[in-house]
């Protein structure tokens, strides 16, 4: 199975907070480096989980760019897209100590990705192409992403998109991204509780969604039928990226309840550990 994403690959500089800040002072804290970025990180689990991956993103060529890059790379995603003298991207996510995590993002050059930058190559047999919502909500990269879409069509290729953040979608306009999501007519979403409620609630903008519950787990709701699934149990360390493994394990297929509990498995995974990446 080939699973193409299309967004960010990010530096990702995760801090989990021994005690909580305090203004002028210094706290002690465990801090990580590595890739991170919606598309990156679903691309890594997919990869992890047993697909092929390959991320396009277009990337700035500086110490950032590079260390994200490669280390995707090394985690077996092949990884495509323009790269240029410009700032890559930096998320930096600051972890409390209940494993809940607030983050703040530098996207770099990642939403300068133009249609003309793309290969018809990197969608060519994909069996699914995942959207990074993010790349709908900026210039060019929404263009891009219109024509990855188009692009993936050509052959029998799904498509799905994850909503990714309430406040970019208020800023963006909620009823203007409806119109954008119904344009391009994907065939699964996946969403947080926020997320969901930010673009109607009952509207259902694909044939299939998954509702990202948290520790309640999951709701797959189509036209038909609802379902709600558990999580897995352990322990919560960091859950930075535990919605990209859950869409990653969910994506590779199988019956309703299967492809959900895979995805609620890779999630559990993800909390357990510091970071986004598995």
């Amino acid at each position: 199975m080939l699973v193409v994403t299309l967004g960010d690959v990010l530096l990702d500089v995760v801090v989990r907070l021994g005690e909580s800040l305090v203004p002028g002072a210094d706290v002690p804290a465990l801090i990580r480096t590595g890739t991170g970025g919606q598309a990156a990180n679903v691309a890594a689990w997919a990869a992890a989980l047993g697909a092929n991956a390959r991320c396009v993103a277009k990337r700035g060529v500086d110490q950032a760019g590079e260390l994200a890059g490669a280390d995707l790379a090394g985690r077996g995603v092949e990884v495509v897209g323009p790269t240029v003298p410009s700032a890559n991207g930096v998320v930096v996510s600051i972890v409390g100590r209940d494993g809940d995590r607030t983050m703040a993002s530098d996207r770099g050059v990642a939403p300068d990705l133009r249609p003309e930058e793309l290969d018809p190559s990197w969608f060519a047999g994909a069996d699914v192409l995942h959207l990074s919502g993010y790349s709908l909500l900026r210039s060019p990269i929404d263009s891009a992403a219109e024509r990855a879409v188009a692009l993936a069509r050509a052959g029998d290729t799904r498509v799905s998109v994850d909503l990714s953040a309430w406040p970019a979608i208020r800023a963006y306009g909620p009823v203007r991204f409806r119109e954008r999501l119904d344009a391009l007519a994907p065939d699964l979403v996946f969403a947080n509780e926020a997320e969901w409620e930010i673009v109607g609630g009952s509207y259902l903008p694909a044939p299939l969604a998954v509702i990202k519950r948290g520790a309640r787990g999951i709701t797959i709701v189509s036209e038909e039928a609802r379902l709600d699934l558990a999580p897995v149990s352990g322990d919560v360390v960091d859950a930075t990226g535990a919605g990209d493994a859950l869409a990653a394990g969910f994506l590779l297929g199988g019956s309703l309840e299967e492809a959900g509990r895979r995805g609620l498995d890779a999630a559990a995974r993800c909390v357990a550990q510091l970071g986004a990446m598995p």
